[in-house]
């Protein structure tokens, strides 16, 4: 029995992700990790706040998957879990130097709990080696923001009690034309960048 390989997955045993060309192991790892933390807190900062609507535009989706992409799918996701518990015992890391439990569980928690989902989903399509393509990178970028929203959306309804209509504009369509910038921009970073390592 013939099996079709997909262009965009070229290989279906894992690959090495970006991470994996530095030297080390745990150590590696950790500083990794914790880097890709900090670069969300610092992400989190950039604030564009939308009049009338709830959730402001942010860094933080390009941080988060970026890194995702780099780390692989457990470093990824661990990443985000490091940086939402940072926020939750009160370091002033989320969006608008906010910080605490409260931050989770209010109208904007479900993103936060995407960033772990979609940290996961990316970097194990970078696993696969969807990122040494700038076609493979927009569409990653493009599935680990489904992800994001698929969360953060129903949650931002629940929160403020709005309509799926309503929290579908307030909280995903009205964020797209970013979205898409920074897909288009990964697109160009990660491809160049293995394509800098020359390494496969």
């Amino acid at each position: 029995m013939t099996t079709l390989a997909l262009p965009l997955f070229p290989r279906s045993n894992p690959r090495r992700v970006l991470a994996d060309l530095i030297p080390g192991a745990l150590a590696r790892d950790i500083a990794l990790v914790l880097g890709v933390a900090a670069l969300t807190a610092l992400a989190a900062q950039v604030r564009i706040p939308v009049p009338g609507l709830p959730v402001p535009v942010t860094g933080q989706t390009f941080a988060v998957l970026l890194g995702a992409a780099a780390l692989g799918p457990w470093r990824g996701s661990l990443a985000q879990v490091v940086y939402v518990l940072v926020g939750m015992v009160g370091l002033p890391v989320f969006t608008g130097g906010e910080s605490g439990v409260d931050v989770v569980l209010g109208t904007t928690g479900g993103y936060l709990v995407g960033f772990i989902v979609a940290g996961f989903v990316v970097g194990a399509l970078a696993r696969r080696g969807i990122d040494r393509g700038v076609l493979g990178t927009v569409l990653a970028f493009a599935t680990g923001t489904v992800v994001i929203y698929a969360i953060g959306v129903p949650w931002l309804a629940a929160a403020y009690g709005m309509g799926a209509g309503d929290a579908l504009v307030a909280g995903a369509v009205t964020f797209l034309p970013g979205d898409a910038i920074k897909a288009v921009l990964a697109g160009v970073l990660l491809p160049a960048t293995w394509k800098l390592t020359k390494r496969d």
